[in-house]
């Protein structure tokens, strides 16, 4: 158990060390992303919904074909843009660094608030909305309606990728580089099957990435400045986390009932792993 306590404390700390180490100036290159891509739309005439689609029909038609020759990794990849599926695989940081889950908590809440805005805002059509069905593959269940920018699943995943992304930074500068282009590498295959499953057009995930980054760094600067979080380190409130775990894992079996994907009794791993370590601190004494 001390040896767990002394793990929990270095890791935490070491995440500390790194949040209180970023600047707001970070937030200048997911905007001058954005900006680009604004830009990049204007240049096409492309700023209206029907411009906007239009303009990705053929990029989206071949990367949905050639992406959907693997539906089976395709539809278990694109779960992980689920909250409750990706944050199931974080729970144990709960115990080795709840500032990690201080974080990610703000960080959600932001991403959730600009992915309704955003998605009402636009309301573009989704591809099944917008193309024949018979021209594109689409894997599970269709999406319609109006709701395609931005993504909500790229958001979710780079939400929670950014915030991994500076807990984790190393000093050296080549395991950085490296730590960087690994997050980027997951996070693009990751929301990429968006387009796979045929629920987004290209530039849906882009920007629903690029949002996520800022979401992502907005989690990172509310814990650091508001301590509304901070509970989480305390271990009397462990039982909160416990009934939690026990009804997201009833909503994960529930989902191996009617789906049966892989990544759903990796999920349940996970989570009946970070229930048995959150348990097993709270009853220590």
């Amino acid at each position: 158990m001390k040896v767990n306590l002394e793990t929990k404390n270095i890791m935490n700390t070491n995440v500390i060390a790194n949040y209180s180490k970023l600047k707001l100036s970070l937030f200048l290159i997911p905007l001058f992303f954005l900006t680009a891509i604004v830009l990049f739309l204007y240049s096409q005439d492309a700023l209206s919904v029907v411009k906007y689609v239009e303009i990705q029909k053929n990029c989206f038609i071949f990367l949905n074909s050639k992406l959907s020759q693997f539906p089976n990794i395709i539809y278990n990849l694109t779960q992980v843009g689920d909250a409750l599926i990706f944050l199931s695989f974080l729970t144990i940081f709960i115990v080795y660094a709840p500032k990690i889950w201080e974080a990610l908590l703000s960080g959600s809440l932001v991403s959730a608030i600009f992915s309704n805005v955003l998605k009402n805002f636009f309301s573009v059509p989704r591809p099944a909305e917008a193309f024949d069905h018979n021209s594109f593959v689409i894997i599970g269940r269709t999406m319609p309606g109006f709701s395609s920018l931005p993504s909500g699943h790229s958001i979710t995943v780079f939400t929670i990728l950014t915030v991994l992304l500076f807990a984790f930074l190393s000093k050296k500068l080549h395991y950085k580089i490296l730590w960087i282009l690994f997050i980027i590498s997951i996070g693009l295959i990751l929301v990429f099957t968006r387009v796979g499953v045929g629920a987004h057009y290209p530039l849906d995930v882009i920007t629903g990435s690029i949002i996520g980054v800022i979401s992502g760094l907005l989690g990172i600067f509310i814990s650091r400045k508001y301590k509304i979080w901070n509970w989480i380190n305390n271990k009397k409130y462990y039982p909160i986390f416990i009934v939690l775990l026990l009804v997201c894992s009833g909503i994960v079996i529930d989902r191996i009932i009617t789906m049966n994907l892989i990544i759903f009794y990796l999920t349940l791993l996970s989570l009946i792993v970070s229930l048995y370590k959150i348990i097993y601190v709270y009853v220590k004494k």
